[in-house]
């Protein structure tokens, strides 16, 4: 099988154009081939498929070879992918699980429009709202030292999450227009270098909590930027901003 390497902000998938559909949608072989040791090596796989009503279908699967929710990053990187395949011109639309997408590319950034938030809540002194997948957010102080992992698995298999799981987000604010966010996620199981999804969860907390429109973002993976409008207690218009680039090619036996 060939497949496409891409990260975004150090988010890593596989890419795999699959608009002939061949590609066996096994769990143990999408887990073999996202290890580390024993495969490609990546957070997660995303396959490139037809839709008659759009340009491209995302299809993404975690690391652990289950077909997951939304994936922000992954979504970027499948628009840079489609846009190497010669898919689009410089803006597409495509249809993910969650719903509609729309993206623009320029000079290797991409601009991934992401869906309406109508409900945000509250848990404790903390933050849970869905921007495509679930997500848990908590600030904090000193995060660069904060122990993401032992926090994250914590929260992610508490009594009200364990079930269907919650990917948590711990925040720092930097500034008045910057925070610093790092990102337990569940399915990889693990801390990741940067979360587009989550990443937008908590750039909307710190808009409402400060009357913003847009914010910069910084990972451990790069710099991301969101944008979004408030209509009191929901948001509509959110775009992901950062880069997404092609790591590598190859091809690699399924069996």
């Amino acid at each position: 099988m060939e497949f496409y390497k891409y990260q975004g902000t150090g988010n890593d998938f596989v890419m795999v154009d699959n608009r002939d559909l061949q590609f066996p949608k096994d769990k143990s072989i999408i887990e073999k081939l996202c290890d580390r040791r024993f495969g490609i090596g990546a957070d997660g796989l995303i396959l490139l498929e037809n839709d008659e009503n759009y340009d491209f279908k995302m299809v993404y699967y975690n690391s652990d070879g289950g077909e997951s929710t939304m994936c922000g990053n992954g979504g970027r990187c499948l628009v840079a992918f489609a846009f190497f395949l010669d898919i689009f011109e410089d803006k597409c639309k495509f249809i993910a699980i969650d719903g509609e997408h729309e993206a623009e590319i320029h000079n290797g950034i991409i601009k991934l429009k992401m869906i309406d938030v109508d409900t945000i809540s509250n848990d404790g002194n903390d933050t849970v709202l869905n921007t495509g997948s679930p997500h848990y957010v908590k600030y904090v102080e000193d995060l660069v030292n904060y122990n993401v992992f032992a926090k994250g698995n914590e929260i992610r298999n508490s009594e009200n999450y364990h079930e269907k799981g919650i990917n948590v987000n711990f925040v720092e604010k930097i500034n008045d227009d910057e925070i610093f966010v790092r990102t337990y996620e569940r399915g990889v199981e693990d801390e990741t270098y940067s979360c587009g999804t989550g990443v937008t969860a908590s750039a909307l907390t710190f808009l409402q909590k400060n009357n913003l429109i847009s914010v910069k973002v910084k990972t451990l993976g790069g710099d991301l930027k969101v944008y979004a409008e408030k209509d009191e207690n929901s948001f509509h218009n959110i775009w992901l901003e950062g880069p997404a680039k092609q790591v590598f090619k190859g091809k690699i036996d399924l069996i």
